[in-house]
């Protein structure tokens, strides 16, 4: 069977910049640990913004420019980079929350092999949950793991009440 780890948005904006939190700066050793005892194909997912992001729908509603590609907040973490030196990984630009490209990539690298999924990452109330849930929808039968001590929330609050859907959608959370 072939394992999936999806790493979502561990990018500098999201850990110690312009939206960072000491929850998200607190969940970077765990990933780093988790992607380094990791054993099987890797997607890095990159929340992408341009210089345009003010006139969005998401910057009407979040003011905050983030992830724009190509500046250092883009970057992903530097000690996740690192983790992921040697790594057999593929990187997922998306312009939303979730991916709708990421689930047929993972179809194309199990080709005929049954697979599990397991995601980590920022924001477990907006990515996350979101990159999951899309999962879920596509592979219903799979078995698709979110691990919370590799995630944070923009709260501690909407991190729980995100882990708590995404229980509610038969996603297996652990670690939390």
């Amino acid at each position: 069977m072939k394992k999936f780890l999806v790493v979502v948005d561990m990018q500098k904006d999201f850990v110690d910049g312009a939206l960072g939190t000491a929850e998200a700066v607190a969940i970077v050793p765990n990933v780093v640990k988790k992607i380094n005892e990791f054993e099987g194909d890797i997607f890095v997912t990159y929340d992408t913004h341009f210089d345009n992001y003010m006139d969005t729908s998401e910057g009407k509603k979040l003011p905050v420019p983030h992830c724009i590609k190509g500046t250092e907040g883009w970057n992903l973490d530097a000690r996740v980079a690192e983790a992921l030196n040697g790594k057999n990984y593929k990187e997922v630009e998306k312009i939303t929350f979730g991916s709708v490209d990421l689930p047929g990539m993972i179809y194309n690298t199990a080709k005929d092999e049954d697979f599990s999924i397991e995601l980590v990452g920022l924001c477990t109330d907006i990515c996350v949950v979101s990159n999951t849930l899309i999962l879920k929808a596509n592979y219903p039968e799979k078995d698709i793991t979110v691990d919370a001590s590799c995630c944070a929330g923009v709260t501690p609050e909407s991190h729980s009440a995100a882990l708590t859907t995404m229980k509610m959608c038969q996603i297996n959370v652990i670690g939390g």
